[in-house]
């Protein structure tokens, strides 16, 4: 074990957890730990590690035989793969007790949990036995001292809370993956799930729902204020917008596409009018689109954009204006490696490639999923009949049409979770 005999559970989330050859098994999300009868500080029985797939395991405090600052080593490299379910008497700490409303004993004074330390004893057990806490002053402008308090002195830390915020929380989640906080989120019981996404900035939010599965994406949105909503979905690519617009009632639809912004609006009615299973339905109407008379410079420059999907970078379309779709006469498409290939000088229009059929808006998935994976394409163009350039299907849009409707539920088996020597217990 780490020579440390005291750690604060907030500065192990997100740290890599190593098996003994060196292989990453998964990241830190949380700490596990038993209520005791007596009333004592609760026994810290283990970690809770992501792994890909989107599995939580648990990982027993006595398989762990380092937590440095950087990573958390594994003296066994059999694990039991099962997916992590709490037990009655355990404590998520980071999930239940960070942000939670408490008081100190001595003085009476309501405060906020901001971190919790694990201590170990001659035996080897750990346990909860420091609290670090900020009072409440009641003013907006002055932030409460910071106490470091034994387990003892704080009241309300177990049991029911009578409320429980969201900063500390947040700033453990910061430095997540959208994906990897829409995991996060799917674990958190409904009514905190809710509080923590509707704390997130706008932006933040919308990148998360996009990550979510639908039923999810439902709940967090109907929860919030209409006009919120509609700031939400306002920041969210136009497909992902209007396929979860789809799964609310025609009137709860109409009444956030009347908040957005008209412009914001507009793509996202239109993607709306298609059918399902079409490629109007599943395509981004908002690619990267530039005129004939662009050069290969510019355009690499708009790849650049940091905030652009891959699959979205990896071909610019080539139209007359107006550049929104739907645009002027669709020209054709450049991908990123020609772009590499050619003279930063050299005009888009005379290295444009148009040898491949665009798709009609209502072209069938199936012949979206041939033809893609027939001519080896990450984005093909869609043009209406008029020849306009109304959009593009990406390989992830094809994706997320093709797997089941269920596919980014946490409670999805995946495939061989045996491996394990530890039984159906991670007690």
């Amino acid at each position: 074990m780490t020579t440390a005999t005291r750690i604060y559970i907030a500065r192990l989330a997100g740290l890599i957890v190593f098996d003994p050859n060196g292989d990453q098994v998964g990241r830190v999300r949380d700490a596990v730990a038993r209520i005791r009868a007596d009333g004592a500080s609760p026994r810290v029985v283990g970690l809770i590690a992501e792994m890909p797939m989107r599995r939580r395991i648990f990982l027993p405090i006595g398989r762990i035989i380092a937590m440095e600052s950087d990573a958390v080593m594994l003296g066994t490299g059999t694990l039991n793969l099962r997916r992590f379910e709490k037990r009655p008497g355990e404590l998520l700490v980071l999930e239940e007790l960070l942000d939670r409303r408490v008081a100190i004993i001595d003085t009476g004074a309501p405060a906020a949990v901001v971190d919790l330390a694990m201590e170990v004893d001659r035996t080897g057990e750990w346990s909860l036995t420091r609290v670090a806490v900020r009072e409440h002053t009641g003013r907006l402008s002055r932030r409460g001292h910071l106490h470091q308090l034994d387990w003892s002195e704080v009241s309300g830390l177990v049991g029911i809370p009578d409320a429980q915020g969201t900063a500390s929380l947040l700033a453990v989640l910061d430095n997540m993956r959208p994906a990897d906080l829409a995991n996060v989120l799917q674990d958190l019981s409904g009514s905190r799930r809710v509080e923590v996404a509707a704390a997130l900035d706008d932006e933040r939010l919308a990148d998360v729902l996009e990550e979510l599965p639908e039923h999810d994406q439902v709940e967090i949105l109907g929860a919030l204020a209409p006009a919120r909503a509609a700031d939400i979905l306002e920041e969210m690519n136009p497909d992902d917008a209007a396929d979860l617009l789809a799964e609310l009632p025609k009137q709860d639809q109409e009444v956030l596409l009347d908040l957005m912004e008209p412009g914001e609006a507009a793509p996202v009615r239109q993607l709306l009018h298609y059918q399902p299973g079409t490629a109007g339905s599943v395509m981004t109407s908002e690619p990267i689109i530039l005129t004939p008379d662009a050069t290969v410079a510019e355009a690499l420059a708009r790849i650049r954009e940091p905030q652009l999907a891959p699959a979205v970078a990896a071909v610019v379309f080539v139209a007359r204006p107006p550049m929104a779709t739907p645009t002027g006469r669709f020209l054709g498409v450049v991908h990123f490696q020609r772009l590499l290939r050619e003279p930063p000088a050299s005009l888009l229009g005379g290295v444009v490639d148009n040898d491949i059929d665009p798709f009609d808006p209502t072209t069938p998935l199936e012949e979206i999923t041939r033809r893609m994976a027939t001519y080896n394409l990450v984005s093909m163009p869609v043009v209406d009949s008029l020849g306009r350039l109304v959009g593009a299907v990406t390989v992830d849009d094809v994706l997320d049409h093709l797997l089941p409707r269920d596919w980014r539920d946490r409670d999805q088996e995946v495939v061989s979770e045996v491996r394990s020597a530890l039984g159906n217990s991670h007690g």
